[in-house]
């Protein structure tokens, strides 16, 4: 799906005729350099009019003034305390506009911001309020015929003063790489099920060809050789043929180990035989976000020609309640030689990935993997949708996890793995069973599952059930889905692994 950008054009010198002006003031009342140029030219006015509205700048709020003279219109940014205030608030801010902007049905507006003492670089602060502003931007409308005029963004342009416009414009332009994931990684996860499904997923795999990945798709005859049982006992209840998508990247080194990524994709999740009630069912077809992210991700690297060499694996089918549909009770043979009882057909994403971590290690012997996957219910309850659950085998990665998320604004929070825990998935009849003895931790006894099927490869599995969809908007992101991961996972290749 195209989408349109705000235009971003970055300057380095005053904005004179812009028909909105968006200035700054911090918390403790000191105006930005061009708030002051403003209220000099105004002879206080623009200082006056914040102290009757007690605007006390506080980050996220924004304050519209109707100028006398000189620039018609001035919106006044919160920018909270000077020492605090770093790339994220940036974003936060660039975002945070977009929605103002359009609520006050504007078309043009110029930030000047630059010029002050911050945390933030004046280059560096232009490309992060531009990248904030279009992450904010998206929007998911391809099937809206009628919508009411002002309910449409009106914003087309965003100029932003820079102290270096190139040096601005070389930071958002690898910005926007990962600004190209993220969008490609919400527009799969908002489709329908009628859409993206397992037959027609791998075609937007295929589109980055383009840009230089090798993409393999294996059907259920290949799986079936491969002993991928697991996975496709998932899938034996739906019409559509469930699929391995295998992504590779080769940026780095001929020889050397590539990092990987694993994705989740149940296209919909009925539940199977044990389905789910009917509230809320429609969100389930977001229970492919996993594989949504490494898709995204992959887009990121290669548009940015990330020098690393990468693996990005999804597992994709649907699960169905069909006549042929896998029933609780059965017992199937992972590609591992590990057996499985499923004594519950809802909790099937653990044997889509159980498969898919075993081929994952097996062929492609790497640096490390990372799977993601909206796993359980039980994450929710624990982390609501603040945090995704971290679990993990390895203490730096996991470290290195925890870094990049918070860098980012995609907090991780890591739950224990243990012996006790794992042994609540021990099996009378088979290796193991794919869910808990009842008596609680559900999402780590999944993660517990998952680590059987990782072969003392370094690992992590993000719980993402929480973060991959968000019931009202955000800063920099809307109503919708948000691709939490996609800039997580970019972070932790660029500053960890990338060219080492």
């Amino acid at each position: 799906m195209a989408h349109e950008y705000i235009k971003t054009p970055f300057i380095n010198e005053d904005v004179h005729k812009a028909d909105v002006l968006v200035v700054g003031v911090f918390e403790d009342g000191t105006l930005t350099k061009q708030a002051k140029a403003v209220d000099e030219g105004t002879k206080g006015f623009l200082s006056r009019a914040l102290k009757t509205a007690e605007f006390k700048g506080k980050k996220g709020k924004f304050f519209h003034a109707v100028m006398p003279h000189g620039w018609e219109r001035v919106i006044v940014a919160g920018l909270g305390s000077m020492d605090k205030f770093e790339p994220l608030d940036a974003q936060n801010l660039g975002g945070d506009l977009v929605a103002f902007l359009n609520g006050q049905r504007v078309k043009e507006a110029a930030v000047a911001l630059c010029g002050n003492k911050l945390l933030v670089s004046d280059h560096d602060l232009a490309a992060e309020v531009a990248y904030g502003a279009q992450l904010r931007s998206y929007r998911f409308d391809k099937y809206r015929t009628k919508e009411p005029e002002e309910k449409k963004p009106t914003l087309k342009k965003l100029t932003i003063m820079a102290a270096d416009k190139n040096e601005a414009g070389r930071q958002y332009e690898r910005l926007e790489a990962v600004i190209e994931g993220v969008f490609l990684t919400r527009d799969l996860v908002s489709e329908p099920a009628n859409i993206v499904h397992p037959d027609s997923f791998p075609a937007y795999c295929k589109e980055l060809a383009a840009l230089g990945v090798e993409v393999e798709v294996l059907g259920e005859k290949e799986m079936k050789k491969l002993g991928m049982n697991a996975l496709l006992g998932v899938g034996q209840g739906s019409d559509k043929e469930s699929k391995l998508i295998v992504m590779q990247w080769n940026g780095g080194k001929k020889n050397d180990a590539p990092v990987a990524f694993i994705g989740k994709g149940v296209c919909f999740d009925t539940g199977g035989i044990s389905i789910k009630p009917a509230a809320n069912m429609e969100e389930m077809k977001w229970d492919m976000a996993g594989a949504g992210v490494v898709t995204g991700l992959m887009k990121t690297l290669a548009t940015r020609k990330a020098k690393v060499n990468v693996v990005c694996v999804a597992g994709v089918v649907e699960n169905m309640p069909d006549g042929n549909a896998q029933r609780p009770g059965d017992v199937v043979t992972s590609m591992s030689g590990q057996t499985i009882e499923v004594i519950n057909t809802d909790a099937e994403g653990r044997l889509v990935l159980a498969d898919a971590l075993w081929y994952t290690q097996d062929r492609f012997k790497p640096k490390f993997m990372v799977n993601l996957a909206t796993l359980t219910g039980a994450i929710i309850v624990a982390l609501a949708d603040v945090h995704a659950g971290l679990f993990s085998n390895n203490d730096v990665l996991s470290t290195r996890l925890t870094e990049s998320g918070i860098a980012v604004g995609e907090p991780l929070w890591r739950l224990p793995l243990g012996k006790e825990y794992d042994e609540k998935i021990n099996c009378d009849i088979a290796d193991v069973k794919n869910v808990g003895d009842g008596s609680g931790a559900g999402s780590i006894t999944a993660a517990q599952f998952l680590q059987r099927f990782v072969n003392d490869v370094p690992w992590a599995h993000l719980d993402i059930a929480g973060t991959a969809w968000t019931k009202k908007d955000k800063s920099i992101c809307p109503k919708g889905g948000t691709a939490f991961g996609v800039r997580l996972l970019d972070h932790l290749v660029e500053h960890f692994y990338e060219g080492k």
